[in-house]
């Protein structure tokens, strides 16, 4: 009981400098469009179609004059579909909850310039490869236990803090590391990834945000 009353005291204090001091503290929602897909290398012939996701969650933002840190909780459906010539078709239906810590550089006019790491968990995955076996009968294997649970990215981006709360933001995410668990050709790594030897996600967003409060000036 102690440490609660310490800690609202502190968070109290905390507050009224955030709001006496030339740093404002900013909350909101955000959403948006995905256009995602995966950085991958193979040795099987393969057409390549970027998947069109979304993405939803929440943004804090602490505001110094002309420089910002905006951490952000998202949701985020990624992936990639993929054609094999008369052999097989991967959908890789990737849901991660991502976490971007941006830092933000102010120009003008409420425009800025970001860049920063983000850290991706995998939430759910729905993917699956129906391949054609020697024996020519066609298989279905779910992805699930080939695709690594965690993520890094390096997010760019720009943004544009307009009018009564509203931002906008355009962000590209290219995924540092590689999410295939198992790399290779040999069976059950060619089913993980299809004789790739990487596989790092790589995703272009469109954001429009919504502040809903705000501390400072």
């Amino acid at each position: 009981m102690k440490l609660i009353k310490i800690l609202s005291v502190v968070g109290c204090a905390l507050l009224f400098q955030v709001s006496q001091a030339q740093v404002r503290f900013d909350f909101g929602l955000k959403g948006g469009l995905n256009f995602a897909s995966l950085n991958t290398s193979s040795s099987v012939a393969q057409d390549y179609n970027n998947r069109t996701g979304y993405h939803v969650g929440a943004y804090a933002m602490l505001k110094f004059t002309k420089f910002a840190i905006q951490p952000e909780v998202l949701f985020s459906k990624q992936g990639q579909t993929y054609s094999f010539p008369t052999s097989s078709n991967l959908t890789a239906d990737f849901s991660y909850i991502n976490i971007p810590i941006m830092l933000k550089f102010y120009l003008a006019e409420g425009l800025n310039l970001q860049a920063g790491p983000q850290f991706g968990f995998l939430a759910n995955q729905t993917s699956s490869i129906t391949a054609l076996t020697n024996s020519g009968t066609l298989t279905t294997a779910q992805l699930k236990d080939f695709v690594k649970s965690s993520d890094v990215s390096l997010a760019l981006g720009a943004g544009w803090d307009l009018p009564f709360g509203l931002n906008i933001t355009a962000r590209y995410n290219l995924g540092l590391s590689d999410i295939n668990k198992i790399t290779g050709t040999a069976n059950p790594a060619v089913v993980s990834s299809l004789g790739t030897t990487t596989a790092k996600n790589q995703v272009i967003m469109i954001s429009v945000g919504y502040r809903l409060f705000k501390l400072g000036k």
